[in-house]
């Protein structure tokens, strides 16, 4: 009997998930498909012939004119799209001009690189940004909340290439602290068997410790400025959910009832607070991933936003496009992978 009464209440869980479920998998369809159409008429609007970058200036007309047709510019638009959409579905980014590889082999290529900075550079700012937010928000409109605040200030209003200029500058070019620009010295480039793409990884897998160290040198500045920005982010972030939960009841009640100041504060407050700092990193995950082309172009850094720059110089679209797609997949899954953990980590989202 017990059975029967619990078998409508699973069917309508199990109804009520499957709803969520297909309406999650609808809106991501549908920011997908809203992503490669915005990519699609930036190809088109941009003052860049295709035709022209592929066979150069200087191709006769009958050339030019068959390009033109086997890229299918020949087509209305709405065809062109159609077009695309089936080959980005198929995973065919089209070619690059400037290796003349297939695009996706060029970002699977470069796309590590961004990675290892951008979690790198992610973890400084979580070490860092959430102890400063903490205790800016103890301490709230004391020295150390005023300095803590001033340094966030700085993190949010100094251009990221700039600091990245003044940071080889001086520890590169004057205090010789910092290897020089790049992922590795030359001396070690092609001594390593590449699995993941990580550097830090794959040598610790092969115990190439040498190149371990070399490899996490090279990675140290670049990641603490870039880490800067998301540590700035983070800290006020932090600063702002802390001073909301430490003026609730149930604080209050913990230190009436003899609880430590510590355990109040690191414990009880930071346990609430860290369900939206998820979203917080990982939208600050996700912003270090698709905004570090100015970095990885100061330090030379041969990651996707190096790609990028080299790509768009060289008025190379398909990569650009290709590369742009990718990064905002990646932002939709960041997002997802966020919105998953909410709901695992707070009862109240189920």
């Amino acid at each position: 009997m017990g059975a029967a009464t619990r078998d409508p209440d699973q069917g309508r869980r199990f109804l009520r998930y499957g709803r969520r479920t297909a309406a999650l998998a609808g809106s991501v369809a549908l920011t997908f498909l809203g992503l490669l159409f915005v990519t699609f008429l930036i190809g088109r609007v941009v003052p860049i012939d295709p035709v022209l970058a592929a066979v150069g200036d200087r191709a006769p007309a009958e050339v030019y004119e068959r390009v033109r047709v086997e890229l299918g510019l020949h087509l209305p638009l709405y065809q062109q799209f159609l077009i695309y959409l089936g080959k980005v579905v198929r995973g065919d980014l089209g070619h690059s001009v400037l290796t003349a590889n297939p695009v996706t082999t060029d970002i699977l290529r470069v796309f590590p690189a961004t990675l290892e900075l951008a979690t790198a550079a992610t973890l400084f700012g979580i070490l860092l940004g959430i102890p400063m937010g903490v205790l800016a928000a103890v301490h709230q409109g004391r020295w150390p909340d005023q300095m803590l605040r001033v340094i966030g200030l700085f993190g949010y209003s100094i251009p990221v290439f700039w600091l990245g200029l003044m940071g080889l500058l001086l520890f590169y070019g004057r205090l010789d602290w910092a290897p020089g620009p790049g992922r590795l010295d030359v001396f070690y480039e092609g001594l390593l068997e590449t699995r993941t793409g990580v550097i830090l990884i794959d040598s610790a897998l092969a115990g190439e410790w040498d190149i371990f160290r070399n490899a996490l040198a090279h990675i140290a500045l670049p990641a603490l400025i870039l880490g800067y920005f998301s540590l700035a982010y983070i800290s006020r972030m932090t600063r702002s959910f802390m001073l909301e939960q430490l003026n609730q009841e149930y604080i209050t009640t913990a230190r009436v009832k003899g609880v430590s100041e510590g355990a109040v504060i690191w414990r009880h407050a930071l346990g609430n607070v860290r369900i939206p700092l998820v979203t917080v990193i990982a939208l600050s995950y996700g912003n270090l991933l698709e905004g570090s082309v100015l970095t990885e172009t100061v330090f030379a850094w041969p990651g996707l936003g190096f790609y990028l720059t080299q790509s768009l110089l060289s008025a190379d679209m398909n990569a650009v496009l290709g590369g742009t797609i990718v990064v905002g997949a990646v932002f939709i899954g960041i997002n997802l992978l966020s919105d998953f953990l909410y709901r695992i980590m707070d009862p109240r989202a189920r």
